[in-house]
């Protein structure tokens, strides 16, 4: 430990006295969380540095090439130990750079490009490394974790789930194994001690979730307890605790970053116990039918963001319904939180969209990803809603034991950094949230992907037929086809179509989220036309065949914008990768769930008329498009702002999870 406080020392960290190694929460005013986010958009010249870094890396490249095996080693953990006492300064990552890089060539097969140098050295600087898709994330991000394991320090690396946390792991392992790092892999439903003997490895890959509930499980187990306290304990003859199960939050490396710490901090993870339910089952099945009987606009109203609350009307309603029910209904405050929480469960959300039915229970979906969440849950009784909506089994009620924000999670690592491939649209809040600046790095090769013109069509019917057509137009020709949907919903109503039509098709969403690698490896065939949720813009190699790059590359169709413009441009990046050819375009429906959420019915007509006028009037729907998406991010920017700001009133009434800075 004293080895990283060492290393890290010139980051000028307040550090807890927990159990471990960890930063104290950072506090800091109105004006100085503005200031720092006014100053991310500053741009950063860094040029002539990074230009004279990568000549370094390249005159030392001849004498690691030189080196036996034995030397390499001994020449990297030279390396190391300069480390300790200086940082990882530009000199002393250039050379261990030039190490790595050997030893990958030697173990892998594969020599890291430039601009992968350029990523390993942003990623010790504390810094978000945009890569554009495709420019080996993975592998740029085994310069930072070797340069930094070797140095003693509990590297994370964070993935947005356990296949590819298994995945990277093995495909590194043989590197890590010549370099003598132990490297260990966390997944789903591992036992606590095969969990702690995982993080005591050098190098740790395991997903976001997993590695934040590990945490709150020392914090339940370990409490308040200082390392000194603990100390004194075991000097007067206490009985030493059990050892928590990670060693310290030293440095961590995130994958795809802009999804871990922008997409899925909206809502506090939460470790909770099950309770037996005290409500009457008769409740659920009540509540369900009285929603159901209420007419819209008069009686309840549906607002733009996914909520909705009870007319005056409504209420008289429900009261003069309920008034035989008896026991719980009979007090206005139940009452209407039951029929509210109905009303949510019923028009709010929607099966094959929001969740699926999986084994009989119900499963929340990734509306960012595509990809289940089998531990999450929504709280305050609208899950047991949903259940006796679809008529599952009625799941216990949950009792918060422990929770904690990605926000103040990661804030808590000594160096933070990450990758991903869209962060320039939120640069501003990863400032704010994290502290962490954008580095944007250049492609190995000139991008060759085309954008052909977008098409919007009156109605989802109009929109799903012309994005067959396209799809077997293109299909035709020898390119291979991927075709991004919103939802599992409507990936199985397009396959449904194409099936119709006798038109050969794979189809992956969250239902087939085991065998999305093999459907990923398909996927690059000649006329081959793949239907995939947001899932298939995360994380998976496309790898064409020959043929396919002759005939013009991959072509992805856009079918829903996003919310989220980073979201469209991870699928559209699934295409054009590493100087290969392709193409995209997006076909959209006036009445999708963008623009019925954001748009006035006024805008809507509007927008409709005019762009669909002429072919060149087509032009305005991008920028069209990109209004409407400002305004969504502004609203769920929003959201994860108030739940930064309800985690801090929670740690302030409760004090639970670790120290806060005074």
């Amino acid at each position: 430990m004293s080895d990283v406080r060492t290393l890290l020392a010139s980051r000028d960290i307040l550090l807890g006295d927990g159990p471990y190694l960890e930063r104290l929460d950072s506090v800091h005013a109105p004006w100085e969380e503005r200031l720092r986010a006014w100053l991310a958009r500053l741009p950063r010249f860094d040029g002539q540095r990074a230009r004279t870094f990568l000549q370094h890396a390249q005159t030392l490249e001849a004498a690691a090439h030189g080196c036996d095996d034995r030397q390499l080693h001994a020449r990297l953990g030279e390396v190391a130990r300069h480390m300790h006492r200086a940082g990882f300064t530009d000199n002393l990552l250039a050379q261990a750079f030039a190490l790595i890089r050997e030893a990958s060539r030697r173990t892998l097969g594969m020599r890291h490009h430039d601009v992968q140098l350029l990523a390993g050295r942003t990623l010790l600087q504390g810094r978000l490394a945009e890569m554009s898709t495709g420019e080996g994330k993975t592998l740029a991000a085994t310069l930072a974790a070797c340069s930094a394991a070797v140095t003693g320090a509990a590297v994370h690396v964070v993935t947005v789930n356990d296949y590819l946390a298994e995945r990277d792991a093995e495909t590194n392992r043989p590197l890590f194994d010549f370099l003598g790092l132990r490297i260990g892999v966390v997944l789903q439903d591992m036992e606590v001690a095969k969990r702690r003997e995982a993080y005591a490895c050098d190098i740790t890959y395991v997903s976001n979730k997993e590695l934040t509930f590990d945490y709150l499980k020392d914090c339940i187990a370990l409490g308040e307890a200082s390392r000194t306290q603990q100390r004194l304990r075991e000097l007067a003859g206490g009985r030493r605790g059990e050892a928590p199960i990670l060693r310290g939050l030293h440095i961590a490396i995130i994958d795809e970053a802009d999804s871990v710490l922008i997409d899925e901090a909206s809502t506090p993870l939460i470790i909770s116990e099950t309770l037996p339910d005290d409500l009457d089952p008769a409740i659920y099945d009540q509540s369900i039918a009285l929603a159901r009987s209420l007419q819209s606009g008069s009686e309840y109203v549906l607002g733009t963001h996914r909520d909705i609350w009870l007319t005056p009307l409504g209420k008289q309603r429900v009261r003069e319904v309920s008034a035989g029910y008896g026991g719980l209904w009979q007090s206005p405050l139940w009452r209407d939180e039951f029929v509210q929480k109905a009303l949510s469960a019923v028009y709010c959300f929607q099966r094959d969209q929001h969740y699926i039915l999986a084994e009989g229970k119900v499963q929340i979906v990734d509306e960012s990803t595509g990809r289940v969440m089998p531990d999450r849950t929504w709280e305050r009784g609208l899950h047991q809603m949903i259940e006796c909506k679809e008529q599952a089994e009625i799941t216990g009620q949950r009792r918060t034991l422990a929770q904690i924000t990605y926000q103040r999670f990661f804030g808590r690592y000594l160096l933070l950094c990450g990758m991903t491939g869209t962060a320039q649209e939120v640069a501003t809040e990863v400032k704010r949230s994290y502290d962490l600046s954008v580095t944007r790095i250049p492609t190995h090769k000139p991008s060759r992907r085309e954008r052909l013109t977008d098409s919007l069509c009156i109605n989802s019917e109009q929109r799903w037929q012309e994005v067959a057509r396209r799809a077997v137009q293109m299909a035709s020709t020898g390119r291979a086809v991927l075709i991004g949907t919103r939802s599992v919903e409507a990936s199985e109503y397009l396959s449904g179509l194409l099936e119709r039509d006798g038109i050969t098709h794979t189809m992956l969403n969250a239902r087939q989220d085991q065998t999305e690698a093999e459907a990923i490896a398909q996927a690059g065939q000649p006329g081959s036309i793949t239907v995939a949720t947001n899932m298939a813009g995360r994380g998976t190699d496309i790898k064409l065949a020959p043929a396919v790059e002759q005939a013009g590359g991959l072509h992805v169709i856009l079918t829903e914008f996003h919310e989220s413009a980073r979201v469209d441009r991870q699928l559209f990046g699934r295409c054009a990768r590493q100087g290969d050819p392709g193409s995209t375009e997006a076909i959209v429906s006036i009445d999708d769930e963008l623009f019925r959420r954001f748009m006035s019915s006024a805008e809507r007509w509007l927008m409709c008329r005019w762009v669909t006028r002429t072919r060149q009037s087509r032009l305005w729907l991008r920028h069209w498009v990109t209004h409407v998406q400002n305004r969504a991010e502004r609203h769920y920017r929003h959201q994860r702002t108030e739940t930064q700001r309800r985690d801090a009133e929670w740690m302030k009434a409760l004090g639970f999870v670790g120290k806060t800075r005074r």
